[in-house]
C-alpha cells in the first residue's frame, strides 16, 4: 500500500503497517548524535522547532552555500541504532516519525505511537531530489553534518520499517 503523508504527522500514522510505502511531504529536521544530545537537554519550549508530530531524519547532509541560503547536494541516511540511547527521550517530546537506516528499538515506537521510516543507504543524491529547499539551520556550532537542518520535502519515498504497534521489518529479517 502506498500512502501520501504530510508533516506534522497525526493519528493517521497509527493505521500504517510495517512494509507500507510512504511519500512524505512537508518539513523534516535532521539530527545525529550531537543534536540528539542537545535536544534532550532542552525543554520543549527551548527547542528551535515544534516537536509535536515532527519527523527527524538521521542524516548528515552535504550542503553547498549559495547566494541567499543553502543547497542540499546529498542527504543519505546515517545509521539510526547509534541514536537508540536517545530514542525514548526524543519520542516523549511528541516527535512522531524518524527516518534513517538500519532500524532502531521497536518498543519506544509502540509506547509513543510513532513510526520509523527507512530510506536506502547509499542513495543520498536521490534523497536530495525530494528536498525542495532548506528552510533553516540551527546549531551550526556542532558542524555542518551534525547541525539541525530544516528541510522542505516533497514526495520523499520511504518504507515503514517499524510501525506504531512495534512491528519491525528488521525483526522479520528484511533489511534496507
Amino acid at each position: 500500500m502506498a500512502v501520501n503523508l504530510k508533516t506534522p504527522l497525526g493519528e493517521d500514522i497509527l493505521n500504517l503497517k510495517a512494509g507500507d510505502i510512504v511519500y512524505l511531504s512537508g518539513t523534516i529536521f535532521t539530527a545525529r548524535d550531537l543534536a540528539h544530545r542537545r535536544m534532550i537537554k532542552l525543554s520543549k519550549k527551548e527547542l528551535p522547532f515544534d516537536p509535536s508530530g515532527a519527523v527527524i531524519y538521521h542524516c548528515g547532509p552535504i550542503i553547498k552555500e549559495i547566494p541567499g541560503g543553502y543547497e542540499v547536494i546529498s542527504a543519505g541516511p546515517t545509521t539510526s541504532a547509534r541514536m537508540n540511547t536517545y530514542l525514548e527521550d526524543v519520542l516523549s517530546m511528541g516527535i512522531k516519525g524518524i527516518i534513517g537506516k538500519g532500524g532502531m528499538d521497536p518498543e519506544p515506537f509502540k509506547k509513543y505511537g510513532a513510526v520509523y521510516f527507512a530510506f536506502t543507504g547509499g542513495a543520498g543524491a536521490l534523497a536530495a531530489r525530494s528536498i525542495k529547499r532548506v528552510l533553516g539551520v540551527q546549531w551550526l556550532d556542532l558542524g555542518i553534518p551534525e547541525a539541525l537542518w530544516l528541510f522542505e520535502v516533497e514526495n520523499f519515498p520511504l518504507v515503514i520499517a517499524i510501525d506504531s504497534r512495534g512491528n519491525s521489518l528488521y525483526k522479520q529479517g528484511k533489511y534496507f
